[in-house]
């Protein structure tokens, strides 16, 4: 079933990434969930047994450590509930199928700060509940795959009606449509076919909705609006078991359920790791003391988070610092309080990501996420007290977050999600501070810089009332698309006078490999001519499919 499933989803790559809802040739939702998955595969595969429950916990091993982008760690977490519900089962009733994809969506839908209904949740959800239906009529095993993978095509069908902006760019959920192919894997595989038939299941595409043509865009895993957060403070720790202690995980997460939402809890013989978001979150310490000791406890406030309260300019040319590699821990023979890891696209991003001290640089971003497993491996090279991570890709926060369930050394995620918030965080890092201080600051000052990018669309699209063709250029601010144009140039000075609509005191502009030298000439003489009150900055950045990132302080 495994392989079948990995094999149907590998055939269809290319189908899932043109369902992205962004023209842009960034689109890899089928890319990260195909190599997430094969990791996954490959490890069931090397497995030596034919338990059920051992082969389960290999597929979620191995779905974690190749976990990339949001799909793709989404996907591990199904997988990993999957696992937990079947890790005693030798073999699989029809029953024990339907119970495991249940157990695969709670571990998911828990594992997401805020779950967005009209994505792979909703139709794993959808799936699952039809298959419990299902698993009471029957003791075939086959009927009831059959039966989720029915309900998960309708479902996926759906998601236009939950997500706005996939009914108005006329495409249905790509995660979700890569689930779909898995599940036709998983079918094949329980009916015998060796080498299963081609499926008529083809991405379901709708015609666009006109009311909703006004909708502005939305990442289909949207962030949290500060206003919406009803428990304030996000809650780790740990509980060192006590030796005679009885721990019910189902009870304890049932009972620490009352102190707020987004509730983790994953155990094993003497440590349990909770994460819950509480407004009070003394009152679920002090429940969990009961347990045990507590250790790694950590308390952020999520709405301070979203404030920009500090209003002293932070600010450096990269040009001024050194610009030979920062030495990496296999260099280092005594332990230094920081280590910093930051994903990058570019050799010259990369080469200004060092010049402000960032350790390990790891390649990838738009065209290409990391997985955990590459993030690990950074952190792991290092010889550190802490490592402080800078994804600098909306798409690899999750990812990067996974991190620390599978390395000794505590780290913390930045939520930087463009390469310009990255550089501004750095900015306001500081190695002699503590770590509650450094994230404060570096949380602050992401939060101060508006961030745009100009790229090219790969199909005809409509998005925002904007009518796009392949080839336009786009000028993006803050993952909104503000304007398309034929040229270059002219898209581009249209997109930093809409992001200089607003009082700026510094503008960033990293240029990318396929720009030339007049063309940086003649924006820069642009915002010379028309922003003599602002102060540029010009540097290489090399990163390859966007022409121009820009930054605005």
């Amino acid at each position: 079933m495994i392989w079948a499933g990995a094999q149907q989803l590998n055939k269809h790559v290319e189908q899932v990434n043109a369902l992205n809802v962004f023209p842009v040739p960034d689109g890899d939702t089928g890319t990260n969930m195909n190599l997430s998955f094969s990791s996954g595969a490959k490890e069931v595969k090397r497995k030596k047994s034919e338990h059920v429950g051992q082969l389960a916990e290999a597929l979620s091993k191995g779905l974690l450590m190749g976990a990339r982008g949001n799909s793709g760690v989404i996907l591990s977490q199904l997988f990993r509930g999957f696992a937990k519900s079947v890790e005693n089962k030798v073999t699989l009733t029809a029953r024990d199928l339907a119970q495991a994809f249940h157990k695969g969506v709670e571990t998911a839908y828990k594992a997401v700060i805020k779950p967005v209904e009209g994505t792979i949740l909703t139709v794993a959800r959808e799936a699952a509940e039809k298959g419990l239906v299902r698993m009471a009529q029957t003791n075939d095993v086959v009927a009831v795959m059959e039966t989720v993978l029915k309900e998960a095509r309708l479902s996926l069908s759906r998601t236009p009606k939950l997500l706005p902006v996939l009914a108005q760019t006329g495409v249905v959920d790509a995660g979700g449509q890569g689930l779909v192919f898995i599940y036709e894997g998983f079918l094949s595989a329980l009916k015998g076919t060796v080498k299963w038939q081609e499926t008529e299941s083809e991405a379901i595409i709708v015609e666009p909705t006109e009311s909703l043509g006004a909708l502005a865009h939305q990442s289909a895993q949207a962030q949290i609006d500060a206003s919406e957060i009803e428990h304030g403070y996000c809650t780790e720790f740990m509980i060192m078991l006590e030796k005679d202690a009885s721990f019910d995980e189902t009870a304890f997460r049932r009972e620490m359920a009352q102190f707020g939402d987004s509730l983790l809890v994953v155990s094993d013989d003497d440590l349990v790791k909770v994460h819950i978001h509480a407004e009070r979150p003394g009152d679920a310490l002090n429940f969990a003391m009961q347990y045990g000791g507590l250790t790694r406890i950590k308390i952020e406030n999520m709405r301070e988070q979203h404030a920009s309260i500090v209003e002293k300019k932070v600010s450096a040319s990269p040009t001024e610092l050194p610009v030979e590699k920062a030495a990496g821990a296999e260099d280092a023979e005594e332990s230094k309080p920081y280590g910093l890891v930051a994903v990058a696209a570019g050799d010259g991003i990369a080469e200004i990501f060092r010049s402000l001290g960032v350790d390990v640089i790891i390649e990838g971003g738009q065209t290409m996420n990391p997985s955990t497993e590459d993030i690990a491996r950074a952190v792991e090279r290092l010889n550190v007290e802490h490592v402080i991570i800078l994804p600098n890709n909306k798409n690899i926060i999750l990812t990067a977050e996974q991190v620390e369930h599978i390395v000794d050394t505590p780290v913390t995620v930045l939520p930087t999600k463009t390469v310009p918030q990255g550089l501004a965080a750095l900015l306001a890092f500081q190695p002699e501070a503590d770590l509650e201080e450094n994230r404060r600051r570096m949380t602050e000052s992401l939060t101060r810089v508006r961030s745009g990018e100009v790229t090219y669309a790969v199909r005809d699209s409509n998005v925002q009332d904007l009518e796009i063709k392949e080839g336009d250029f786009l000028g993006i601010c803050e993952g909104k698309i503000e304007t398309v144009g034929r040229s270059l140039l002219a898209t581009s000075r249209d997109l930093l006078q809409k992001m200089l609509s607003e009082p700026a005191d510094v503008v960033t502009i990293l240029y990318g490999k396929d720009v030339t030298d007049a063309q940086v000439k003649e924006l820069s003489d642009f915002l010379k001519r028309n922003y003599p009150d602002v102060e540029y900055e010009v540097h290489y950045g090399g990163q390859p499919l966007y022409f121009f990132l820009f930054s605005v302080e």
